[in-house]
C-alpha cells in the first residue's frame, strides 16, 4: 500500500511540474508574441500641421478643430514711411477639423488677392519602430483656391474655372532622435488661367524644410520652395518671379503655438509660394509674419474617454 500511494505521489508531481514548466513556455511564446506586435510611433514631429507657410506631415486627432490666424506684413524695404512694412498686412483665417487622426479637412480665407481655399489632407503613413519599422511619415495634400477679386478686363467672356487654382504635395518626413525633423515636398500647382501661352498651367516644385529643437518650447523652423525654369515666363507686377524662403520659430504656451517668421513671400499658402512670389532677399523684399494656432476638442475619441474613466 505504502508502494502505491509513493508511486501515485510521484506521478502526480511529474504531472504538474510538467504542466507548470509548459504553462511558463507559453506565457513566454505569449509575452513574446505582444511584444512583436507593439508599434512605436513617433510623435509631433513638427509643433502644428504648418511648417512656416507651407504645410508639415502633421495632422489633428479625430473631433480637433484648428484655428489658425496667418498676418504677413508688407515688405522691409518699404521705408520708413510704411513703417518698414507694418503698415502693410495681408490676413489669412483657417480652420482645420480631423474627421480621423490620419484625415483632415480644412477651409480658409486670404485677404491677399480675396482668395478662398478649401483642403483635404491624409496621412497615409507613420514613422514608426517595433512590429514593423517605417523610417519615414508620409502626408497627401490637396487644395483648390478660388480668387474672388474684380476681374481686370469685365469686357472680356470671363469664365469662373478662369478663378480656380490647384496645388497637390507629397510630404515625406522623417524626426531623427529628438531635437531634428526634416521634409520634403513635391508639390504642383495648377493653374487655369495664365497670363501668356509661354506660361505653364502646371508647375512642378521640390521643397524642403526642417524643424530642429532649442528647448521644450522653442524650435528653430526653415522651409525653401524651388521652382525649375522653363515653366514661367511672364513677371508679375514687372518683378520677376522667385523661389520662395522662410525663416522663423516655433512659441508653444499651453494651447497656443505663435509661429514668429521671415520671408520673401507675400502669400500664405502653397499657390503663392510656388509660381506667384516675387520677394529678393538681396534687395530687402522681407516680409515679417506670425500664425496663431488654437485646439478646441469638440468631440472626444474614444481613446481619449477609455483614458479618462
Amino acid at each position: 500500500m505504502k508502494k502505491c500511494k509513493t508511486l501515485l505521489l510521484t506521478g502526480i508531481l511529474i504531472v504538474f511540474g510538467f504542466n507548470s514548466s509548459k504553462a511558463q513556455e507559453d506565457l513566454l511564446e505569449l509575452l513574446n508574441a505582444r511584444e512583436d506586435s507593439v508599434r512605436d510611433y513617433t510623435i509631433a514631429t513638427f509643433k502644428t500641421t504648418r511648417l512656416v507657410s507651407g504645410h508639415s506631415v502633421e495632422t489633428n486627432a479625430k473631433g480637433v478643430l484648428n484655428f489658425m490666424i496667418g498676418h504677413r506684413f508688407g515688405a522691409v524695404n518699404t521705408g520708413w514711411r510704411d513703417f518698414w512694412g507694418l503698415d502693410n498686412a495681408t490676413v489669412r483665417l483657417g480652420f482645420d477639423y480631423g474627421i480621423t487622426d490620419q484625415i483632415n479637412i480644412g477651409i480658409g480665407r486670404s485677404s491677399y488677392q480675396k482668395t478662398f481655399d478649401g483642403t483635404l489632407k491624409w496621412k497615409f503613413l507613420r514613422q514608426q519602430t517595433g512590429y514593423k519599422n517605417i523610417p519615414i511619415t508620409a502626408t497627401a495634400v490637396g487644395a483648390v483656391y478660388l480668387n474672388s477679386t474684380e476681374w481686370s478686363n469685365p469686357d472680356r467672356d470671363n469664365l469662373f474655372s478662369s478663378r480656380l487654382a490647384y496645388h497637390y504635395a507629397l510630404l515625406l518626413a522623417r524626426k531623427f532622435g529628438d531635437a531634428v525633423s526634416m521634409q520634403l515636398m513635391p508639390t504642383v500647382v495648377h493653374r487655369n488661367l495664365v497670363p501668356t501661352k509661354e506660361d505653364n498651367n502646371t508647375i512642378v516644385s521640390i521643397g524642403a524644410g526642417t524643424s530642429i529643437k532649442v528647448t521644450n518650447s522653442l524650435r528653430f523652423n526653415a522651409e525653401y520652395y524651388f521652382i525649375p525654369d522653363g515653366q514661367i515666363a511672364s513677371d508679375i507686377g514687372g518683378l520677376k518671379v522667385r523661389n520662395s524662403l522662410s525663416i522663423g520659430v516655433d512659441l508653444e504656451t499651453g494651447g497656443h503655438v505663435f509661429q514668429l517668421h521671415l520671408t520673401n513671400s507675400r502669400g500664405m499658402t502653397e499657390k503663392y509660394l510656388v509660381g506667384e512670389n516675387t520677394g529678393s532677399w538681396g534687395k530687402g523684399d522681407i516680409h515679417f509674419g506670425f500664425n496663431v494656432s488654437r485646439v478646441f476638442t469638440l468631440k472626444k475619441s474614444k481613446e481619449f474617454r477609455n483614458n479618462n474613466l
